[in-house]
């Protein structure tokens, strides 16, 4: 996480070298504070330099050394997330698996994000029949697909809703109950 915070400060003071600190404090959604300390320790190891410019203001310039390991933190940060798509990508097929193995024919998935996303990529070119996204933000599509109010779930005909996000899933599970759902039909990654 701490790479990743570091990876962020350095893009964002690359593209806006007089960002504040109160600006990368938000856009990293951390306190003003930690912000700080990240800035310093970028400096102190010499992957940035802080100077001040006309009117008390100050300004990021990111070093040789920055740039070397702005690099470096990009080429971790891409391996660690193909390592997190393939390890996601063979949950979704075990839960496939399963649900083959339980004779599923028409799938929802639950969600609308990257997890979703992932779902719907991994049913591409099986047998499964997919009837849409079930979405709580009231969007119409999502990846050109359909998405219904939580409350379709009781009209449509479907044989297991996938839940694709990492929020609450036992509070998810709990809503399907309370609306009828037989727990035999909700499945999750997670």
């Amino acid at each position: 996480m701490q790479c990743q915070r570091e990876l962020y400060v350095l893009q964002e003071i690359e593209k806006n070298p007089v960002i504040t600190q109160r600006s990368l404090a938000s856009k990293l959604g951390v306190a003003l504070g930690l912000t700080n300390l990240y800035i310093k320790r970028l400096a102190h190891k010499g992957y940035i330099k802080i100077t001040t410019v006309p009117r008390g203001r100050i300004k990021y310039l990111i070093t040789p050394k920055g740039i070397a390991e702005k690099s470096r933190l990009t080429c971790e940060y891409i391996q660690c997330s193909l390592t997190y798509f393939r390890d996601v990508r063979q949950r979704f097929d075990r839960v496939l698996m399963q649900l083959k193995q339980l004779s599923v024919h028409r799938i929802m998935i639950y969600g609308v994000g990257e997890l979703a996303e992932l779902a719907y990529l991994s049913l591409q070119g099986t047998n499964f029949t997919f009837l849409g996204f079930i979405s709580e933000n009231q969007e119409k599509t999502f990846l050109s697909c359909p998405c219904h109010t939580i409350d379709s779930l009781k009209i449509l005909h479907f044989d297991a809703v996938l839940i694709c996000h990492i929020v609450d899933v036992e509070g998810t599970r709990a809503l399907f109950r309370t609306m009828g759902i037989p727990h035999q039909k909700v499945f999750s990654v997670v």
